[in-house]
């Protein structure tokens, strides 16, 4: 997928272009700055006291000497000052400016720190926020494989608000039907609700109607006038329904949107999906599809039936399956939000 969320130490990523959070004057920072440094080798320090000093927001580029990476662009972040200086525009002009030189030096790939998030005192979810919103929108309209790399988890941070509800509603949804498939085990409430559930079923059983034996027959003459017999397989498949991508392309074309528009909101790259075009039996991972259903912004039962043309569906046993329904349900189809939750979560990501 174009872009990723990655538990690594970001000097060891093998990307063309590695982001560090530099000093805007010359010299060796903590944190990132300095493990790219001590990985690098003296001679980046060397490279970037030629440069000179970096406006805070902008970015240089430099060899990556002794890195796997090409290059080691370096940005000047801002330090947290209580939000009213700036922090927050500069810190959106340093993945931009970063993005840019990454461009204009011709990476495929490139790897970004959660920038200002340490040191810098910036607030995670905030700083979260903003690198989702500006590499989002930098892949709208260009192809680049980008990486967002946490060593720590304890870097990582959703806001309090959407981490509540989604905890809130994974606990509604999801626990007590693990509980009762891991341990047979419900609680209080749940075993009540399961009761009720039974009682109703028993009365509605109660009134159905159960025909004598003698009703129940074979009636050939009758299967034979039918016009789909159950043998007929020839006329069942002619009848069955359109497949993944013979769906996904009308469902394109429905929307009047250019194909690259979906597969760049979906998290997929144009390979994959010239893939998908040219194949009409192509059959997507679960993560593909429900990435083309958020960018089609289908709703609960239309996702659910868009995906189980390629052979999935959305259960309540899985965590993963209720974070995406509660997104669904509230129509919240910001892929690159929802897998920030899914990484929160210890879930797999969306997109291909």
């Amino acid at each position: 997928m174009p872009f990723e969320i990655v538990r690594n130490d970001i000097v060891n990523m093998h990307t063309d272009a590695v982001v560090n959070t530099a000093s805007p004057n010359p010299v060796i920072g903590s944190g990132v700055d300095s493990a790219i440094h001590k990985k690098a080798g003296h001679k980046l320090l060397a490279a970037r006291k030629k440069i000179g000093a970096i406006a805070l927001g902008e970015a240089v580029i430099t060899p990556g000497f002794d890195l796997s990476a090409k290059y080691v662009i370096h940005t000047a972040a801002p330090v947290w000052e209580g939000g009213k200086r700036g922090e927050e525009r500069l810190l959106a002009s340093c993945y931009r400016s970063s993005l840019a030189l990454a461009k204009e030096y011709k990476c495929e790939s490139v790897a970004f720190p959660l920038i200002a998030a340490g040191n810098y005192g910036f607030p995670k979810a905030l700083a979260l926020q903003i690198a989702v919103r500006e590499i989002s929108a930098f892949l709208l309209e260009n192809e680049m494989q980008i990486y967002l790399t946490v060593f720590d988890k304890k870097a990582f941070e959703l806001s309090e608000k959407l981490f509540k509800s989604v905890s809130s509603y994974i606990d509604e949804n999801y626990v007590d039907i693990k509980e009762l498939d891991e341990y047979g085990l419900l609680s209080e409430a749940s075993i009540l609700k399961e009761r009720r559930k039974l009682v109703e079923g028993l009365n509605k059983a109660a009134f159905v109607p159960v025909p004598k034996a003698a009703e129940i027959r074979y009636d050939k003459a009758a299967e034979a006038a039918a016009p789909e017999s159950i043998n007929d397989w020839g006329r069942l498949l002619d009848k069955l329904d359109a497949g993944f991508s013979e769906t996904l392309l009308r469902l394109i074309d429905k929307t009047g949107k250019k194909d690259s528009d979906i597969y760049k909101k979906a998290n997929v790259d144009r390979k994959l999906f010239s893939k998908i075009r040219n194949n009409p039996d192509y059959k997507p991972s679960k993560p593909t599809a429900l990435a083309f259903a958020f960018a089609l912004e289908l709703n609960l039962d239309e996702t659910k039936d868009f995906i189980s043309r390629a052979g999935f569906a959305l259960s309540h046993s899985s965590k993963f399956d209720v974070i995406v329904e509660y997104f669904l349900i509230n129509k919240n189809y910001n892929l690159f939000e929802l897998n920030e939750v899914l990484f929160a979560f210890d879930q797999p990501l969306i997109g291909a």
